[in-house]
């Protein structure tokens, strides 16, 4: 049954970071800032070094990039799906397996989402993942009653 948790939980996490690629590898326009704020940043520290350097280097750069975070888009989501079956293999129920992983993946694509693009969530979406969590905890929670019972009905 433990497994069947870390599986979920990883399988939400790789969903997550899929979500992130696919992001990523579709909207050029983060890639290219992060371009120029790199060479920005890197020429002010090695100015003497990268004199021929400029912005205009990132025009091209961010295409390989997009390829790159593409291709992570679609391993991300095969290692999720293999994630996703072991957990259902392994779970007592797949509406756990389910709940769990999605709720892996909403806390996982906040914290990728803010690391990576600097999003920030309203009130109400922290509510909603609370609220989400909160039905994590009571179904794991009911579930371990029931086998409690099941065990007192056999002896």
């Amino acid at each position: 049954m433990l497994t069947g948790l870390i599986y979920a939980l990883l399988a939400g996490l790789f969903g997550a970071l899929a979500s992130s690629s696919a992001k990523l590898s579709l909207g050029a326009s983060h890639l290219k800032e992060l371009c120029d704020s790199a060479v920005r940043r890197w020429t002010v520290e090695e100015d003497s070094l990268t004199s021929g350097v400029d912005a205009t280097s990132c025009e091209w750069v961010h295409i390989p990039l997009r390829l790159v975070c593409g291709l992570l888009l679609f391993s991300s989501n095969a290692v999720m799906w293999t994630f996703f079956a072991k957990a259902l293999r392994q779970s007592s129920s797949s509406a756990r397996a389910t709940v769990t992983t999605t709720a892996s993946n909403f806390v996982s694509s906040a914290f990728l989402g803010h690391v990576i693009f600097g999003e920030s969530h309203a009130l109400l979406w922290w509510v909603g993942i609370s609220l989400t969590l909160l039905g994590l905890f009571i179904l794991h929670g009911s579930s371990l009653k029931e086998k409690q019972l099941d065990v007192k009905k056999d002896d």
